[in-house]
């Protein structure tokens, strides 16, 4: 007799996971289809692999590894099912539809190191070049174009009909578009299928079975075996141009850029946003791609204190929906606070100059620390006061303001009381102006700056 333990879920493996999951799609009738392409896909490959051996072909190879793609496109519209069926749970609250923009990224992603493969394979054939057998090299090369082709047109793959769409052109089609533009100019009645451009995998798939039909030829008229390798180079470049474009776009997606089309849009929407009423700021906007089409976004908007939360979240939301399906709006209200013009409190009629002449300031640390001919406090070992931190503007006393009688400046005549002329005066004299009031820097015979130099002439 074991444990019983009570309430204990049951841990399920890997496999058991997978297994369930598969079984919640072939449920459904759209994926049957999908399931018989990809069985026969899987006999296909195995033809071709066995033919690529016999016939001693690699640019057969090459082409039949975008067959192994087109199997790999298969299982992508399969996890698209799995994705609608499913509905968001609290550890993915956004959904599965990014496991759809990963399988579209893995699959590009396998193509191109597939086409790097052929590329080190055939810079080693050139060094010594084998002999090709065209036996099966031409009944392998149609039927992997006429499967690739019935696939790619028969089963409505979401996710790599919106990345062709979407993602930049590959060189591949650009070339091929001026040469359809030359070509529409003749017959006007070409235009809906070569303009404005071709499916990628199309295009790919019926270049490269040219190539391998050019290849056949060549070879059995002249043996020039050597051309096998060129076609399997030509393949793999096209295989890699075309899915360099497409891995870049599903890789920005992963990323969660913003993307390029609609960075417009979203900025004219923010700013009719910026000027609803009650709106004080919109910032911290984040917009990104949640899988193929779905945009996802939250921003924060700081409100007046007086306005409705609900109202304006409603509005923001209503201009913003529009464009950002998954939205996130949080809303605070203004929380700005008036600052104060001091630290200290101020008596209501300190400002009355006509009542007060006496300003205060703040007290001295010792009084009797002062230097009077400084005002600053006389260390032994202190700096200059110029470059002390207690400059003489912090350390002052009160300045008492008398409004009764004006002494002017420059001149040696007494007018009024001097307060601070016993302390200031230090019996400094200019020749030709008497003795005058004292200078801080405590040094003599230093001429004025309108007076005369220390020899009694007139300065220029």
């Amino acid at each position: 007799k074991g444990t019983i333990h009570l309430f204990r879920k049951s841990q399920r493996s890997l496999i058991g996971k997978l297994t369930h999951e598969f079984r919640l799609v072939a449920a459904d009738r759209r994926s049957w289809k999908i399931l018989l392409f990809g069985a026969i896909n899987l006999i296909c490959i195995g033809f071709l692999l066995m033919w690529c051996s016999s016939t001693n072909s690699i640019a057969l190879t090459a082409y039949t590894y975008l067959t192994i793609f087109d199997l790999f496109s298969l299982i992508t519209c399969l996890i698209s099912y799995w994705v609608m069926m499913k509905k968001p749970s609290p550890v993915y609250s956004f959904g599965f539809e990014r496991f759809e923009v990963l399988a579209v990224f893995a699959s590009t992603v396998l193509a191109q190191l597939g086409a790097l493969f052929i590329l080190k394979e055939s810079a080693e054939r050139f060094l010594e070049q084998p002999e090709i057998h065209t036996g099966r090299l031409l009944v392998g090369t149609f039927v992997a174009l006429f499967f690739n082709l019935f696939t790619m047109l028969s089963v409505r793959n979401k996710p790599f009909a919106y990345v062709s769409e979407a993602a930049s052109t590959s060189w591949l089609q650009e070339h091929v578009a001026d040469l359809s533009r030359s070509i529409c100019g003749i017959i006007p009645g070409l235009s809906s299928i070569f303009l404005p451009r071709m499916n990628p995998f199309v295009l790919i798939d019926i270049a490269g079975a040219l190539a391998l039909c050019i290849t056949y030829m060549l070879i059995e008229i002249n043996n020039y075996f050597a051309v096998d390798t060129a076609s399997a180079i030509a393949i793999a470049l096209m295989t890699f141009g075309t899915m360099y474009p497409m891995s870049v776009y599903s890789g920005k997606v992963l990323l969660q850029t913003t993307p390029p089309h609609v960075i417009g849009q979203l900025d004219k929407l923010l700013r009719e946003v910026s000027t609803l009423d009650g709106v004080l700021e919109v910032r911290n906007e984040h917009f990104w791609t949640l899988g193929f089409g779905t945009l996802a976004g939250s921003v924060h908007v700081r409100i007046r204190r007086d306005a409705n939360e609900q109202m304006v979240l409603a509005h923001v939301t209503n201009r913003l929906y529009t464009l950002v399906s998954t939205l996130t709006v949080q809303i605070f209200k203004d929380d700005w606070i008036r600052p104060t013009l001091s630290s200290v409190p101020i008596a209501n009629n300190i400002l009355n100059l006509s009542e007060h002449h006496i300003i205060p300031m703040p007290p001295l640390k010792a009084a009797d620390s002062l230097n009077p001919a400084t005002s600053t406090p006389a260390k032994p070992s202190s700096p200059p006061p110029e470059f002390a931190f207690d400059t003489p503007g912090k350390n002052v006393s009160p300045v008492i303001l008398l409004n009764t009688q004006t002494r002017p400046y420059g001149l040696g005549f007494n007018h009024g009381s001097t307060p601070y002329s016993n302390a200031l005066n230090q019996g400094f004299g200019i020749p030709g102006m008497g003795a005058t009031q004292g200078f801080r820097t405590g040094f003599t015979n230093i001429p004025s700056r309108y007076g005369t130099n220390t020899r009694g002439q007139p300065r220029p």
